[in-house]
C-alpha cells in the first residue's frame, strides 16, 4: 500500500449476519464518518457496519498527498486489515468517486457499488471557491469558538446549511481551525475534481438528487462505460446532501438495491 497508516475507522460487526457483505460508508469532501451515520444505523441490525474517515478528514492521518488511487488503496487497506470478505460499498460524492476506485482495484470482494449524487467524471466548474475563501478566512481570523468562526464563514458562505455542515468539523485547537487539512485539500482540489476512467462490472446503483447537477443525462454513455451493470434512481427536491435531506428515502433506495 501507498501508506503505512491506518484510516480512522467505526466497525459494527454483527454475528448473525457472517454470510452477508459488510456495509462500508464513505463520506464527501469536508465531511467525516457521522456525514453518513443515519443511513449506517439503519442497516445496523442486519449488516455489519463500516464508517470511516478518509485521509486529511475526520480523526484519520494527515497527508500532504491526496488522490483517487491512494484513497482507494487507504479504504482497501483497512477492510483487509479487518479480514472482511465480503463488501457493498455506499460512498457520497467524493467518497463516491473513492468507492468507485476501489470496487475497480479491488473487485474480487466488492459485490456491489451505491454511488451518492456524483458521477465517474472530471468535474471543471470549481464550486467550491467560496467555501475555501471562507474556510480560509476563518483559519485566518483565528476564532476561539465556533460562533465565531460561523460569523466570519458567513461573509463567504451564504446557505445555513453548508456552514453548519462546514462548522461539525470546527476545532479551535487545530492550527487550521478544522478536523480536516484544509491546506492539503485546497492543494489536491484537481484530483478531487479529477477522475481516471476504470472499469467495475458487477450490479451499481447511482442516487442522484434530482436539484442536484453532478450527475447530468449527457453523462450517461460515460458511467455505463465504467459501470455496465450500473442502474440510476432520482430522488426528488433533494440537492447534493441527499442523504441529509430525505434520509428514509436513501435508506429505502439502498435497501431495495442490495437485498
Amino acid at each position: 500500500m501507498s501508506n503505512n497508516k491506518l484510516l480512522n475507522f467505526h466497525f459494527i460487526p454483527l454475528k448473525q449476519a457472517e454470510q452477508k457483505p459488510t456495509l462500508v460508508f464513505i463520506h464527501g469532501l469536508f465531511g467525516d464518518m457521522n456525514n453518513l451515520g443515519v443511513i449506517a444505523r439503519a442497516f445496523s441490525d442486519n449488516y455489519s457496519i463500516l464508517m470511516i474517515d478518509l485521509r486529511n478528514h475526520g480523526k484519520s492521518f494527515h497527508a500532504e498527498t491526496m488522490d483517487y488511487t491512494l484513497m482507494a488503496e487507504d479504504l482497501i487497506k483497512v477492510i483487509k486489515h479487518l479480514n472482511l470478505k465480503k463488501v457493498i460499498l455506499i460512498g457520497h460524492s467524493m467518497g463516491g468517486k473513492t468507492a468507485m476506485m476501489a470496487s475497480a482495484l479491488y473487485p474480487q470482494i466488492i459485490e456491489k457499488l451505491v454511488v451518492i449524487d456524483i458521477a465517474p467524471v472530471v468535474y471543471s466548474n470549481n464550486g467550491h471557491d467560496s467555501i475555501f475563501n471562507g474556510l480560509f478566512a476563518v483559519k485566518n481570523a483565528q476564532p476561539e469558538n465556533r460562533q465565531q468562526a460561523k460569523q466570519t464563514l458567513a461573509n463567504y458562505i451564504s446557505q445555513e446549511a453548508v456552514q453548519q455542515f462546514m462548522l461539525k468539523s470546527f476545532d479551535s485547537t487545530s492550527n487550521d481551525k478544522f478536523r480536516f487539512n484544509l491546506t492539503a485539500l485546497k492543494n489536491n482540489y484537481p484530483n478531487i475534481m479529477g477522475w481516471t476512467e476504470l472499469l467495475f462490472d458487477k450490479p451499481t446503483l447511482f442516487i442522484k438528487g434530482g436539484n442536484s447537477n453532478y450527475i447530468l443525462p449527457q453523462y450517461r454513455n460515460i458511467i455505463l462505460k465504467q459501470f455496465p451493470q450500473a442502474t440510476a434512481f432520482t430522488i426528488n427536491g433533494t440537492g447534493h446532501w441527499i442523504h441529509a435531506e430525505k434520509p428514509q428515502l436513501v435508506i429505502k433506495t439502498i435497501q431495495k438495491f442490495i437485498a
